[in-house]
């Protein structure tokens, strides 16, 4: 093995010696700026740590539901009402009739559902929202569960009056399922180990993930009509949300931190094609919603990691795009010297910032190169695809026309460990999945 190692160095020392070191300055000099950013990031996120307190209030939990598969929906309620809060509020689409039966069912006093003509997700919040009695509103996607004492650490930053909206730790459920939600899983951590603390340390996380987020609800109504009624190029706004609410929050003047002791865990999809589709939409979400704030200034209102965070992702196409044809079209020779050069350098940068995903799932490592192509995927064709049509709206990966998410239906799961009786209360068992 050290012979075949010593071999491998040797051939790949002699490749690089075949270009010179001035024609990849350039490229070398970028490389430390985003490097030295990426590390400035990570340094942040490292000294954040979860707040602790007894702060305790009332709490409304709100979920909007559509097509959802009554199997996910009503295992992802017993994990809410099994952290006892004041109320789940669940607004399902009229349409959904099998969901609406199976919720008819749930003898608890502290669900109520709330049938609605749905007009996009928007609306069905904007309906739960303003129904919602608890003085903070826990922002629910129908297909996320909670692990144990998520309600009780996302309400402890609430203690600072300053605080408008906390998000949660993420993380995909049952991720061996597929090799898909494997890769999201891998690029869900990064965003919440190494992102977004260091965003949150400073009192401005950029978008509070709608999968699961808590806001103080005397907060929001004020702002809600700006959720269900925005506009962008002329057109209305229909995914979305939790971006949009998030920079509305932050325009008031109150802050949106991460809580990392408050862990849910999310559906994500099986299929490459829903993967695909899904990327798409939130790339799309990410431009219009960030290009907003720009536009409007409450961008430049931000802390200094925040303002890094949106630029980078606003121009990710164009800075890997660059580097990547200087690379390749400029510098180096096409030859198969030169290709391995290129693949090690992609592979090792891509290893390092996966530290985060790696050091809790080694046995990953051999995913490395498909990961490598998936953020090449992402940060390349989806988003300059994203961008030229940023202004379709639509959520891609549901319609009328099927029971669930796009490649997130139930039977793409493993079976569930979870009882099979009612959610009733206190009597609900939580299925529990470590990250």
């Amino acid at each position: 093995m050290s012979r075949i190692f010593d071999g491998v160095w040797s051939w790949l020392v002699a490749a690089a010696a075949e270009t010179s070191w001035r024609e990849l300055m350039p490229l070398g000099l970028a490389g430390a700026f985003v490097w030295g950013l990426w590390l400035y990031r990570v340094l942040l996120s490292r000294l954040d740590r979860p707040i602790l307190n007894d702060f305790r209030t009332s709490v409304s939990v709100v979920v909007p539901s559509y097509r959802e598969d009554p199997d996910i929906l009503l295992e992802c309620l017993r994990s809410w009402l099994a952290q006892d809060p004041d109320e789940v509020v669940i607004v399902p689409d009229v349409g959904d009739t099998e969901v609406l039966r199976r919720l008819a069912a749930v003898d608890d006093r502290r669900l109520r559902v709330l049938p609605f003509t749905h007009r996009g997700k928007r609306s069905a919040l904007g309906v739960g929202i303003r129904a919602a009695r608890g003085e903070l509103v826990v922002l629910v996607d129908s297909d996320t569960r909670w692990q144990r004492g998520l309600l009780a650490a996302v309400q402890m930053p609430f203690a600072d009056p300053t605080v408008g909206g906390v998000g949660t730790q993420q993380n995909v459920h049952q991720r061996t399922t597929s090799v898909w939600r494997r890769v999201a899983d891998w690029l869900v951590n990064l965003r919440y180990y190494d992102y977004v603390p260091a965003m949150g340390r400073a009192g401005a996380v950029a978008c509070l993930s709608g999968r699961t987020a808590a806001y103080r609800r005397a907060v929001v109504l004020p702002v809600l009509d700006h959720l269900e009624n925005e506009f962008f190029l002329g057109r209305r706004c229909v995914a979305g949300d939790d971006g949009r609410l998030t920079w509305l929050v932050l325009a008031s003047g109150y802050r949106t931190v991460h809580q990392s002791s408050a862990r849910a865990m999310s559906m994500f999809p099986a299929t490459f094609s829903a993967f695909v589709k899904q990327r798409v939409r939130w790339s799309r979400n990410s431009y219009r919603c960030y290009l907003t704030a720009l536009w409007k200034g409450w961008l430049w209102r931000t802390p200094l990691v925040t303002k890094i965070t949106v630029l980078q992702i606003l121009l990710t196409p164009v800075t890997m795009g660059m580097a990547l044809g200087y690379l390749l079209l400029s510098r180096l020779e096409l030859s198969p010297r030169g290709a391995v050069v290129v693949l090690f350098w992609l592979l090792a940068g891509r290893g390092i910032r996966g530290w985060s995903h790696l050091r809790r799932h080694p046995r990953e490592l051999l995913m490395l190169p498909l990961v490598a192509a998936v953020v090449i995927l992402i940060s390349l064709p989806i988003k300059l695809y994203a961008f030229a049509t940023m202004n379709r709206q639509g959520w891609l990966t549901r319609g009328a026309d099927r029971i669930g998410g796009d490649g997130q239906a139930a039977s793409t799961l493993s079976p569930s460990p979870s009882p099979s009786t009612p959610a009733g209360r206190r009597a609900v068992a939580v299925p529990s999945e470590a990250a």
